[in-house]
C-alpha cells in the first residue's frame, strides 16, 4: 500500500502561482507514474500532469496548462511537485494526486492510489 499526501494549495489572485506537493510512504517505485488530476464543480475529472518515476521523467501535459504548470519529482524525498505559475481562473478545482503503474497516463482508472486532494482556487 501506498499513502499518498498533498499539500500547497490554497487561495492565489489570477497571473499569480502556486506549488503543490505529494510525498507517497512508505516508497515509492521506479516503474510507476505519478500524476495530478483535478475536478472543478460540476465538471469532470480532468488529467493535469504525469511524470515517470524511472530515470528518464518523461512528462505529458493537458494542452489547457502546457507552458504554465510544470511538474518535478524528487526522489530523495519520495515526493512529486506540481509548480503551477500564470494561474487563471478555470484553473480553479480541488487538485488530486494520483500513483500507480500506467500504461496511459490520462486514464484516471489506471491509478492505484489518490491523495485526498487539496483546494485551488484562482481569484479573477
Amino acid at each position: 500500500q501506498v499513502q499518498l499526501v498533498e499539500s500547497g494549495g490554497g487561495l492565489v489572485q489570477a497571473g499569480g502561482s502556486l506549488r503543490l506537493s505529494c510525498t507517497a510512504s512508505p516508497r515509492t517505485f521506479s516503474s510507476y507514474t505519478m500524476a495530478w488530476f483535478r475536478e472543478a464543480p460540476e465538471k469532470e475529472r480532468e488529467f493535469v500532469a504525469a511524470i515517470r518515476w524511472n530515470h528518464e521523467g518523461l512528462t505529458d501535459y493537458a494542452d489547457s496548462v502546457k507552458g504554465r504548470f510544470t511538474i518535478a519529482r524528487d526522489n530523495a524525498k519520495n515526493t512529486g511537485y506540481l509548480q503551477m505559475n500564470s494561474l487563471k481562473p478555470e484553473d480553479t478545482a480541488v487538485y488530486y494526486c494520483a500513483y500507480g503503474w500506467i500504461v496511459v497516463p490520462t486514464h484516471d482508472y489506471e491509478y492505484d492510489y489518490w491523495g485526498q486532494g487539496t483546494q485551488v482556487t484562482v481569484s479573477s
